[in-house]
């Protein structure tokens, strides 16, 4: 009767815990549904991220305006706002870490931004007030 009763011990010890392959399923299927998950979520980042850049371009638009009331010749760069505290120390960078590029004409202030890609002069440029900006003003 001992031995019988060892015999059971000594099967359920073998077949207790999981395997190796069985291991490597489980995190192969997880590693499957991160990059589903990934793969679901990265537009929305990089489109939350475009808004984010307009949405700052447009505040530090307004920053630039402000200074120029006391200094109207002038345009300022970003590091003169954050000289001048206009700007906290890491404001005046865009979601991808390049600070904003301050343009001032007639009387017109454009901040600019390269986008995504980084690189000034492409289509994926974010740049306020823009073209369109400008035509809703005129209607």
């Amino acid at each position: 009767m001992n031995t019988e009763v060892l015999r059971r011990v000594t099967r359920r010890q073998q077949t207790a815990g999981v395997t190796l392959v069985e291991v490597l399923i489980v995190v192969a299927i997880m590693a499957m549904l991160a990059g589903g998950v990934a793969f679901a979520v990265l537009p929305a980042f990089n489109k939350a991220s475009v808004k984010t850049a307009k949405e700052n371009a447009i505040k530090l638009r307004q920053v630039v305006s402000l200074w120029r009331t006391d200094t109207p010749n002038e345009c300022p760069s970003v590091n003169q706002l954050k000289k001048d505290k206009l700007l906290d120390k890491v404001g005046g960078d865009d979601p991808w870490g390049k600070p904003y590029k301050i343009k001032c004409t007639d009387g017109e202030v454009y901040v600019e931004s390269g986008g995504p890609d980084g690189k000034r002069g492409t289509s994926d440029d974010i740049v306020v007030p823009s073209e369109s900006d400008e035509a809703e003003d005129e209607e």
